[in-house]
């Protein structure tokens, strides 16, 4: 797979994913202000329509409430694309090399500790044959 079609997958991953966000935040703040319109929108974006974004939206929108929280929708993505996108790439390059650094720590220490385990059973199983063999009375 080319670096460009992993960019792609990435965006629209994102893309769903801040879809969701906004949808959350315009439940949360139709549960404060209308409440009916809170329960619709929730039940309509449950069972899993919410994983592409932008089929969510064309059906939402052939909703006769949908069409104004389609809107709604949108304009809390778009804000929320504004405020976090920017950070993205550093952070993501960030925490990779971080939880990456961390996960090579993990292993190192899993291999040490398989080696030094099976070395001090070697040991402890060659102590043992010589014990042995220094206490039977040939």
């Amino acid at each position: 797979m080319q670096p460009k079609d992993i960019a792609k997958d990435t965006a629209k991953v994102v893309q769903n994913y801040l879809t969701y966000k906004a949808v959350m935040l315009v439940i949360g703040q139709l549960a404060e202000t209308n409440p009916a319109e809170a329960i619709w929108l929730r039940q309509y974006s449950s069972g899993g329509k919410l994983r592409d974004a932008e089929s969510y939206l064309e059906e939402i929108m052939s909703e006769p409430r949908g069409k104004e929280l389609s809107l709604r929708i949108m304009t809390v993505r778009d804000s929320i694309a504004e405020q976090t996108l920017e950070f993205l790439p550093e952070l993501v390059t960030c925490e990779l090399k971080k939880d990456n650094l961390s996960h090579r720590r993990n292993l190192l220490e899993r291999l040490t500790r398989s080696q030094s385990d099976e070395t001090s059973s070697s040991s402890l199983d060659s102590w043992e044959t010589t014990s042995e063999t220094e206490e039977s009375p040939d």
